[in-house]
């Protein structure tokens, strides 16, 4: 099994900040190429980050960034943005399907517009970027799809507070239900990866009334994805990943660093019943 990412070229749709630039950073501590392709070209009025200051913090850790301005629900723009990832590092090796819109209403109390963005965003995005990153991952060595979704689950009370959202997020995760079956063949891992609890990013204040005290950082979900994307992709595929057990099947015990306030309890993410 390999154990590290060095040489490898990851493509991180939405890497600028949160779970996805954590992820990002994992991967250049190893000495990836890191590509962002993200849509926060300058700076954003309330989120911190750009791909740009990204691609800085992954050159600053040991890899090789590159920022490439990304609308996902543009067809010839993820396009081009493959062909740059290629043309710079000589291929792609890891897909990570990270950007995500979000919007928690009901039913009536959600705009189409809203809808729309859900979907194109998580859905579509995902779909359109692993149809265009497939054909390269065929050549890389140990070629994965990793995507940050969670283990579908109709049970209607996940479906009833969002129904919207949680349509487009369990579309991710049929994504890569459907194309681990669809590539086993080539050899490439598709897998989901979901948070035990939530993890508190810049972009969750925007979400609700969330306490940062009772979240982890975003670290936990980079440390669980790394050891997905250093496995062997051959033999693992079809996986909806939560962070906590993949780390505790690597022997992680106590997870008290990554939680904001140790003593604290944790909430639990969306999709995911309680533990105790």
């Amino acid at each position: 099994m390999n154990t590290t990412l060095k040489d490898k070229t990851v493509f991180i749709t939405g890497g600028s900040r949160g779970i996805g630039l954590a992820i990002a950073l994992k991967a250049a501590k190893d000495g990836a190429n890191v590509v962002i392709a993200a849509k926060t070209d300058e700076p954003h009025p309330t989120l911190p980050g750009t791909i740009h200051t990204a691609v800085e913090e992954i050159n600053e850790s040991g890899g090789k960034g590159l920022a490439v301005k990304l609308d996902i629900r543009e067809e010839d723009q993820l396009e081009a943005a493959i062909n740059q990832c290629v043309e710079t590092f000589g291929g792609i090796d890891v897909l990570i399907n990270n950007a995500s819109a979000i919007y928690l209403a009901g039913t009536v109390e959600t705009p189409m517009s809203r809808y729309d963005l859900m979907h194109q965003v998580n859905v579509r995005g995902t779909y359109m970027a692993c149809q265009k990153a497939i054909p390269h991952l065929k050549k890389a060595e140990n070629p994965h799809i990793l995507t940050l979704s969670p283990p579908i689950d109709m049970k209607a009370k996940w479906f009833a507070p969002h129904l919207a959202y949680t349509m487009s997020k369990f579309g991710m995760s049929m994504c890569m239900l459907g194309m681990a079956e669809e590539l086993k063949d080539e050899g490439i891992a598709c897998n989901s990866l979901w948070p035990r609890t939530l993890i508190y990013t810049a972009a969750m204040k925007m979400v609700g009334n969330i306490k940062p005290e009772f979240c982890r950082n975003e670290d936990i979900v980079a440390d669980a994805a790394h050891c997905i994307l250093a496995s062997d992709a051959k033999t693992n595929s079809g996986n909806f990943y939560i962070d906590e057990d993949v780390l505790s099947a690597q022997g992680v015990e106590d997870f008290s660093s990554y939680a904001i306030e140790p003593d604290n309890p944790l909430i639990t993410d969306l999709y995911l019943e309680d533990s105790e």
